[in-house]
């Protein structure tokens, strides 16, 4: 999953009632299972707070969270240990005060699920931090799951006491070569001309000592200042440069940042001599031999080419051509290579390990003839010889033994025999070496070709240095070794060169270091294992040495200090560091010496600069380091399209984003950028592109919300590159004055300074006021507008450059190309335009042109003259040159700007955009609509508190067909390009809304419907006019959304969210205050099911409750007035209208959509199963009472309705809603406080007899009225006597599939077993009630699953009936004390209390269900021949089919969950056992055994093949898998853990702990789907494996109510300490 997947699709429903910090920026990271995180991002900033829950894969675990960032916020940030972790506590929701979790050692047992707890940490350190978790108690500590998180440093500038903070974003850095700088007296004068062109951070390339090359990065001494900065009259230290750097910070507010180079170390230091094991030398790296031969086989053949001793061979000095690179590479191949044989060093000396074979092998006893060796020998192998001598690599001899000294069958003595093995030994030895020798000259070749890719760019391309001829300054290849300083004459030969390697001097031979074009930046490429070196793939730096850490400090001591020092003298002079070659620095030497930097200075500002090519294997490096920043480049963008992408890449959110919460889930981010025109690693853009350009980019790179930066010499046009080791002059002085005579100086009106000076100051203001949101248009392919937005004003800032990449483009363009601008308001001001021209066209020359030859000052580093800047800021539109606002054109808000002819390649404008006066009303009144406490949200509370659960119902949800049958045409709203809303209601809007809030996903179909129209604002309220108990909230809503309609389009999408997520949290708090104690306090995933209980009970005009006595007892049923029409009495064609009030209960759907209206809304076996979970537990106690009453109005026969359709119209060809009816009364007495008086509620019957018209009206003289206990009776008594019926209609009026046998109906109670039973093998009377419908495939009118006889769910629910019943009786709570029969045949009454019925059921359940291990365990009821699967409960007694008694199915456990009492209890732990390996899936069961013949897993109700047992979905209950199953199976599993526990193991305990562990995780599942779904609910079924099912409902009543039970069943045995975790393991 995805690593968010799971908070960002939770319920708006958390910020409800927050858990904490509701006035501090809270992010929530969601833990997952075995999801670790080191490659995604996560950034915070100090003062936040970080918050962790379960994710789905979590809940019911023990998890303890560790984190190493210090657990208190006085902890002195010097004293971090990133290797000491503390475990966070676990806490709970205010709101969820059901949850009491066991914090011991902060591991969590959640009470009921999980999703209650939450562990959080108070950020009060910058840098990047780990955490990780375990769970269930992991012994070995292992990570189940991990990740880093980075918390920004706070930056300060300015006088301490004093100090104002530098957001990152409003970093505007310019980089400086320190070599450049000089004196150190003439410091201050260069430095300046960053403060004055508007920098506030200035980075310094190392400070320290340089070496030979004069490489700003390649230092000889890390702890010595580079002497060029001192003078004979001063000499500088290291306190006097943080001197200067603390007035920078306090009177120029300019903060400095140094670079630290790591990985290498100048040629020429003196330590290396000393300690030559900090380097990867000859000695402590063999490995390197072979690349050292060849890098000596190099330089000797340069230094002939160089002397002209191979011109005869075609390689003269002067290598030119292509055809002189051939005569290279036959020259190395043919002449140089074969002399040296360096593949050799990996080699073995195969006579010589022949000989000691053949020796070894005749001093062994000669093997004997064995038929078979036992397993398969490894391979024979090279073993590298450690010091990689010529031909001293060897192999195992033991093994080499075991492999060729073997009896051989054709030798017929000894000696034959070893000269057959010896020989085929050798063959091995020198098949060995053939490998060797073709891996080796692979790796040659590559070499080679590497040269000559190397010498054709140096001396054979055009687009490289050319370099006039091999010579000793410019040789054939760099060396990647450092050489020894030795006479020349001693190294003569090769063979010198290798008996040198192999002496002690060669641990001065160290390796250069350099990078690898697209290499693994985490792989060490100087390691063992890399053959880099020897492929000649590094691009090497000749004047520095690769530093070898190793992993730890232990392992290389000196190096690892001495870097510290280094390290930490830095970070105590300079306020951040850049890491140089960042991606090339071991990470663990990075970790150790910047965690040494942070205890300097805690806010340290990290700054590199990556080449990866990958996003993930940057955060890898952010996210251990934590580095602030990464550098990017414009200068990496191919055209202004490009340049424009990376504006918005870099920073910022979309113009019109989300409003986002203070607490909301914590998003993987990209890494901070600090966006630079150019780095000082690259060429000037003057050379690149063109003088014109440097402007409109740098004014791009301005406006992108991100820190921002350049090099020294951009700004002043320096047309070539400022090279870090070839620069030797000095940079030039700030200088006040107007006129500049010399190189020395420059100031403000020197190449682009002034220009940069106000694009500086645009960008401070931009991040500094909160312009965060971006938006960037390409006006054409050269123009490029970058829009700024603040979302708290709403004013913006357009910048438009018009770039000049190429300088083709550098000429007069006609502007009349460019579409007009058109702004959202009005153009308060110019902030500034500017140009870059020619210094000659004031005197009339053309604005473009070319600059003269540049000739280099020999001391000074100048730019050119040639050009300035033209420019205005802070004016009126009306003053602009390069804008003209175009006169009366001011239509919905949008102001137009044309450009002018002023307006071309090299010129950037800037304006300020403020909406009108009546938007920013508008805007400000939507506000304060949404401040909670204002007037607006008073009225609102107060318009919802009026609201009724039936109300919420409407305003919530409503699908759409729920919505067609309020009659006045609605329906879900339709989104273009999209589709319809799953709901009508908010929830439909917030679903949706839910998913791409996260995202800012503003290209949403959603958002596009937004922004064109007003249709989506409308609908909203208008459908709520409609209904009274809804039009109140209607009102609101409609004079809410006015001042929506009046503001930008581009804000709609925002602000109608923003309001709609107000107004919908207002309506959850609502609902849930209408509900019991146990949601109310409820865990996210308890409030989220008991909103099923809203989402699926509602009025509903074509599915009503049948008309209840007005004589029950108070409460009476609500009622509404209604406006219906009645004949005239003057003209009986003519209907007059008249108002009536009419009773108005909500009625349950079966399940949204399918199961929405008409008659196809309220199944009674639906209704019942899910009567407990959706309107007990959550507390609406009296519409329970409704549907029970209701439904009992109807009993005919015996039973109560399959379909309701109003009650007159109902069917009874369901057996098994009655039972499921009467055991809703039972849960109904047991759980509402005095619910027994519901027996004695009065019923008014619609059919007095069962072949009475239905009395729809219980005012009819012909009514007949009973207390509910007699309706019971009734139904108990026709049972017990038993009833053969035909249904009323029968034939295709009422099904178009029965066939006629069918609809003949029989009921009745087994007299020997006390089962009920009834069906025939022609009709489904229970829930698996598939009729099959397909003509084609012959399955039409035939029953899937008709389990007629005794299904086992109905002799459990019986059973726990009749035993309640006799109890009842017994308190003289119910009249009755048993049932009567009337024998047909003879008139003998037979007569059973409810104890003799409940006995004979207990008495004969084992022996008739239960299906042993073995055949001699049967009874004489099982059939061993039908058993299919053992250890197991039948799923039915006596069908008429015998083998579909022996299917196993999920039904057995609906009896366990009702009456555990009926069944053994080692038994009934098995089959659970079995059922959980066998049928459950992860969110429902299957509803057949998989290794069932007629076993088929995924159900398509539009199946229209020919294949009967799939045709028309005829599988709908053969295996696909119903999640209201899963919920009475756990349930079970929570009652015989217990129970088998104390039988088994003497204590229930434990198996009941691990037995609620398991289903707390295994409800992980339905939480994610509840959370996830767009419907906010769980499905009807899935199919195979839980596998999406097109066909199902998405939210379903029982579903959603079943699963309700378990949690209440977790709660309610937590609370009587059932369920108690033991004490987590220690963690030292």
């Amino acid at each position: 999953m995805s690593p968010q997947s799971n908070e960002s699709e939770r319920q708006e429903s958390e910020d409800v009632s927050s858990s904490s910090h509701c006035t501090r920026q809270t992010r929530v990271l969601t833990l997952n299972d075995e999801e670790h995180h080191d490659s995604i991002l996560y950034r915070l900033e100090k003062g936040w707070v970080l918050q962790f829950r379960l994710g789905a894969s979590l809940l019911g675990r023990r998890v303890t969270i560790y984190v190493n960032h210090p657990a208190s916020t006085s902890q002195d940030p010097k004293e971090f240990d990133r290797h000491t972790y503390h475990i966070l506590q676990w806490k709970t929701d205010n709101h969820a005060t059901d949850a009491t979790p066991n914090t011991s050692d902060g591991v969590m047992s959640s009470a009921t699920d999980g999703t209650a707890i939450y562990a959080e940490i108070l950020l009060s350190q910058a840098g990047s931090f780990h955490y990780y978790f375990t769970h269930d108690g992991s012994k070995d500590l292992s990570s189940n799951g991990s990740g880093f998180f980075l918390v920004d440093p706070v930056l300060r500038v300015g006088v301490e006491g004093q100090e104002e903070q530098l957001a990152l974003d409003c970093i505007q850095c310019q980089t400086v070569l320190s070599k450049c700088l000089g004196p150190f007296s003439s410091w201050e004068a260069k430095l300046k001309v960053s403060a004055e062109s508007g920098y506030n951070m200035v980075h310094f390339t190392p400070i320290q000592k340089l070496g030979g090359s004069n490489s700003a990065y390649s230092l000889s001494d890390q702890l010595g200042l580079n002497p060029v900065f001192s003078t004979p009259e001063k000499k500088v230290s290291f306190d006097d440069i943080e001197a200067l750097v603390v007035k920078m910070k306090e009177e120029w507010k300019v903060l400095s940042v140094c670079d630290i180079v790591l990985n290498h170390s100048a040629n020429e230091s003196a330590w290396l001599r000393q300690h030559p094991e900090c380097t990867y030398n000859l000695c402590n790296s063999p490995h390197l031999r072979s690349a050292y031969l060849l890098d000596a086989l190099l330089a000797k053949l340069g230094a002939e080419i160089a002397a002209g001793d191979w011109a005869s061979s075609g390689v003269p000095p002067n290598i030119h051509t292509e055809e002189h690179l051939a005569a290279l590479r036959t020259v190395l191949h043919g002449f140089c290579l074969p002399k040296v044989r360096i593949p050799e060093l990996r080699m073995i000396n195969v006579p010589a390990l022949v000989a000691e074979f053949s020796k070894l092998a005749s001093e062994r006893v000669a093997p004997a003839p064995i038929e078979s060796t036992p397993g398969k020998p490894e391979q024979l192998k090279i073993i590298q010889d450690p010091k990689f001598q010529r031909l001293q690599s060897t192999v195992d001899m033991e093994q080499a033994l075991l492999l060729f000294n073997v009896y051989r069958s054709d030798c017929f003595d000894e000696e034959s025999r070893l000269r057959r093995c010896t020989a085929a030994f050798r063959a091995r030895l020198e098949e060995l070496n053939r490998c060797a020798w073709d891996e080796g000259m692979s790796h040659i070749s590559s070499a080679v070709e590497n040269v000559i890719a190397h010498v054709r760019y140096h001396f054979v391309s055009g687009d490289g240095p050319r370099q006039a001829c091999v010579s000793e300054k410019t040789p054939l290849v760099p060396r990647y070794f450092k050489e020894l300083p030795m006479d020349p004459s001693v190294i003569t030969t090769m063979q010198d060169e290798e008996r040198l390697m192999y002496s002690a001097q060669a641990s001065q031979i160290m390796a250069h270091n350099g990078w690898v074009m697209n290499d693994d930046p985490l792989r060490n490429f100087a390691a063992p294992d890399s053959d880099v070196y020897l492929r000649r793939e590094l691009i090497a730096w000749g004047d520095s040495v690769k530093l070898r850490y190793g992993d730890k400090p232990e392992d290389c001591p000196y190096l690892w200090q001495h870097m510290r020092e280094y390290v930490e003298q830095t970070a105590r002079i300079f306020h951040g560091v850049r890491l140089d070659n960042c991606h090339s620095t071991p990470i663990p030497v990075a970790e150790y010496l910047l965690d040494a930097a942070r205890r300097i200075r805690p806010d340290l500002y990290v700054v590199a600069e990556l080449f990866t090519n990958s996003d993930q294997k940057d955060n890898i490096f952010v996210n251990r380091l934590g580095i602030t920043s990464l550098i990017r480049e414009a200068m990496s963008a191919w055209d202004p399209h490009e340049l424009g992408r990376l504006v918005y890449r870099y920073g910022g959110e979309p113009v019109g984003a989300f409003s986002l919460s203070m607490t909301r889930p914590l998003m993987p981010a990209i890494a901070h950028a600090l966006f630079l025109d150019v780095t000082h690693d690259n060429p000037s853009p003057v050379e690149m592109r063109s003088p014109y350009d440097l402007l409109p980019s740098a004014a791009l790179v301005a406006s992108a919300s991100c820190a921002s930066g350049s090099n020294r010499g951009y700004d002043e046009i320096v047309p070539h590159h400022i090279h870090v080791v070839n620069e030797a002059r000095q940079y030039s002085e700030w200088f006040d004055g107007v006129q500049i005579t010399s190189s020395q100086f420059v100031n403000i009106h020197s190449g682009i300074i002034v220009a940069k000076r106000a694009l500086n100051k645009l960008h401070f203001e931009l991040g500094k006021s909160g312009f965060n949101q971006v938006y960037v248009d390409q006006v054409d392919p050269d123009v490029v507008a970058v829009t700024r937005h603040c979302p708290r004003t709403h004013r913006s800032v357009v910048l438009i450059a018009h770039s000049a990449f190429s300088k083709d483009a550098t000429c007069m363009r006609d502007a009349s190309r460019l579409a007009p601008l058109r702004v959202e308001g009005t153009v308060d001001r110019v902030i500034l335009e500017a140009a870059v021209v020619h210094k000659s066209s004031k005197s009339g020359g053309s604005r473009f042109q070319h600059y003269e030859a540049f000739k280099k000052d020999p001391s000074w580093i100048g730019g050119l003259c040639d050009y300035e800047v033209d420019i205005q800021e802070d004016i009126p539109l009306r003053e602009s040159k390069f804008l003209k606002e175009r006169e009366g054109v001011r239509e919905g808000g949008m102001t137009t700007v044309d450009f002018t002819q002023h307006f071309q390649p090299g010129s950037v404008v800037a304006i300020r955009v403020s909406l009108y006066q009546k938007v920013q009303d508008s805007l400000a009144k939507l506000s304060s609509l949404m401040n909670v406490s204002g007037e607006g949200a008073k009225v609102l509370t107060a318009v919802v508190s009026r609201m009724k659960l039936v109300d919420l119902n409407r305003a919530l949800y409503h699908c759409d067909q729920e919505e067609r049958d309020e009659g006045w045409g609605g329906g879900a709203y339709d989104i273009p390009n999209f589709g319809p809303m799953v709901y009508c209601g908010l929830q439909g809007f917030i679903s949706l809304l839910s998913v791409i809030r996260p995202q800012n996903d503003l290209g949403h179909p959603m958002c596009g419907n937004m922004r064109d129209g007003n249709w989506m604002i409308d609908y909203v309220w208008q459908r709520l006019e409609k209904d009274e108990g809804t039009k109140e909230l209607a009102q609101w809503l409609k004079e809410a959304v006015v001042p929506l309609k009046d503001i930008p389009r581009y804000l709609v999408p925002c602000y109608f969210d923003a309001l709609l997520t107000f107004v919908y949290r207002c309506l959850l708090k609502r609902s849930w205050s209408l509900m019991s104690r146990f949601v109310q306090d409820g865990s996210t995933f308890v409030r989220g099911l008991g909103m099923g209980s809203v989402q699926c009970c509602g009025l509903v005009k074509s599915a009503p409750l049948p008309p209840l006595s007005p004589r029950i007892f108070p409460p009476l049923p609500p009622k509404r007035k209604v406006t219906r029409k009645v004949p005239s009495e003057a003209e009986a064609e003519r209907k007059e209208e008249e108002e009536v009030e009419e009773q108005a209960c909500a009625t349950l759907s079966a399940g949204l959509p399918h199961f929405s209206t008409g008659y196809m809304r309220n199944w009674g076996r639906d209704t019942f199963i899910s009567l407990r979970g959706l309107l007990l537990l959550t507390g609406r106690h009296e519409d329970a009472r409704y549907h029970i009453l209701g439904y009992a109005s109807c009993l005919r026969h015996g039973l109560i309705p399959n379909l309701l359709d109003k009650g007159t119209h109902a069917r009874f060809n369901c057996r098994d809603a009655v039972w499921w009816w009467l055991y809703a009364i039972r849960n109904y007495v047991e759980d509402v406080p005095s619910g027994e008086t519901i027996l004695q509620d009065v019923v008014s019957r619609i059919f007095p007899t069962d072949d009475s018209p239905p009395i729809a009206d219980p005012d009819s003289s012909s009514a007949k009225e009973m207390p509910l206990c007699e309706v019971m009776q009734e139904a108990l008594n026709v049972h017990f006597q038993g009833l053969k019926f035909r249904e009323r209609g029968a034939g295709r009026t009422i099904d178009a599939h029965m066939s006629d046998l069918g609809f003949n109906i029989e009921i009745g109670v087994n007299l020997e077993t006390g089962f009920v039973y009834g069906g025939n093998e022609h009709n489904c009377g229970t829930w698996m009630d598939k009729m099959g419908s397909s003509e084609k495939a012959g399955n039409r009118g035939k029953p899937a699953t008709p389990r007629d006889g005794s299904a086992i769910e109905l002799v459990g629910l019986s059973a726990a009936v009749v035993q309640w019943l006799s109890g009842m009786n017994k308190r003289g709570l119910y009249p009755h004390n048993g049932v009567q029969r009337t024998d047909d045949c003879d008139g003998v009454r037979t007569f059973w209390t409810f104890e003799d019925w409940a006995s004979k059921i207990r008495d004969n359940f084992e022996k008739h269900f239960w299906i042993g291990k073995k055949d001699e365990e049967f009874g004489s009821t099982i059939n061993s021949k039908l058993v299919n699967r053992r250890c197991i409960y039948k799923d039915s007694v006596g069908a008429s089919q015998p083998w579909a008694d022996y299917q196993l199915r999920p039904n057995f456990s609906v009896a366990m969950a009702v009456a555990p009492e009926l069944f053994d209890v080692s038994h009934a732990w098995k089959a659970l056992l079995i059922a959980d390996e066998v049928l459950r899936g992860p969110l429902g069961m299957k509803t057949l055994d998989p290794s069932d013949w007629a076993y088929r897993g995924s159900y398509d109700g539009a199946n229209d093949s020919d294949d009967s047992s799939v045709a028309h979905g005829f599988n709908y209950h053969q295996g696909p898998e119903w999640l209201w199953p899963m919920g009475f199976f756990l349930r079970a599993r929570l009652t015989f853990a217990q129970k088998s526990g104390l039988l088994e193991e003497g204590t229930g305990d434990l198996r009941l702990q691990k037995t609620a562990a398991a289903i707390r995780s295994l409800l992980a599942a339905h939480f994610s789907e509840v959370q996830s779904s767009p419907w906010r609910g769980l499905p009807e079924l899935t199919n195979k494996d839980g596998g999406y099912c097109g066909g199902s409902c998405r939210t379903q009543a029982w579903s959603n109510a079943c699963t309700l039970e378990v949690l209440y069943d977790l709660k309610s045995m937590e609370s009587c300490r059932h369920i108690m975790l033991p004490s987590p393991p220690s963690h030292n």
